[in-house]
């Protein structure tokens, strides 16, 4: 099982997921490793009335074991109402100065 499916079956089985966008953005950054960042966007009723800080907090416990594996993760955390706010879409990341 693939680093982004072990990822993805954690996040599934720690909250009720209302959707959930998992992007490998590794090819987006210098070095070998083919998965070594990713973006995480999750839609939860669980992050309804906390913090951004508390939703990240979550979402970093429940992948504790995992995080040694990759180097960067970047969240986009969101109740319901918030995503549907949005126009349920996140944020593009900005591009590495790396990167290929």
């Amino acid at each position: 099982m693939s680093l982004q499916q072990q990822i993805e079956e954690a996040i599934s089985q720690g909250f009720e997921v209302e959707w959930m966008a998992l992007e490998n953005e590794s090819h987006q950054h210098a070095g070998p490793a083919t998965e070594s960042h990713f973006k995480l966007t999750l839609v939860s009723p669980q992050f309804t009335d906390l913090s951004r800080v508390k939703r990240q907090q979550a979402v970093y416990k429940i992948l504790q074991d995992l995080m040694p594996q990759f180097h960067a993760l970047a969240l986009h955390t969101y109740s319901p109402q918030e995503w549907q706010k949005r126009g349920e879409s996140a944020p593009q990341s900005p591009k590495c100065g790396g990167g290929h």
